[in-house]
C-alpha cells in the first residue's frame, strides 16, 4: 500500500466542482484510491458522494491510499487537490 498527503487549496474544500473534478479523476485511476481526512474511516476517491461526505475544507490534509504500482496516478490526484478548482 502506498500513501500520499496532500493540502486541499480549493476555496469551497471538496464540495461541488471540485469533489466532482477529483472524484472524476480518481474514478479513471487504474487501480482504486481510498481517501481520508483526520481520524474519519476512508472512503472511495471514485465516488463523489462517499468525498463529500468527509467534510473536507480548505487547509484540511487528506491522506490518499492505493496498491503498489499507483505512484503515478496519486501524484496526479496530489496535484489537482494542490491546486484550486473553484477558479
Amino acid at each position: 500500500m502506498i500513501t500520499r498527503t496532500a493540502v486541499v487549496a480549493s476555496k469551497t474544500g471538496l464540495h461541488a466542482r471540485p469533489a466532482a473534478l477529483f472524484a472524476k479523476a480518481a474514478a479513471e485511476s487504474p487501480v482504486p484510491v481510498m481517501i481520508s481526512v483526520d481520524d474519519k474511516a476512508p472512503v472511495a476517491a471514485g465516488s463523489l458522494l462517499q468525498v463529500m461526505t468527509l467534510g473536507v475544507k480548505q487547509g484540511d490534509t487528506v491522506t490518499l491510499s492505493a496498491e503498489d504500482g499507483a505512484e503515478a496516478a496519486l501524484d496526479k490526484l496530489v496535484g489537482l487537490l494542490e491546486t484550486d478548482l473553484d477558479a
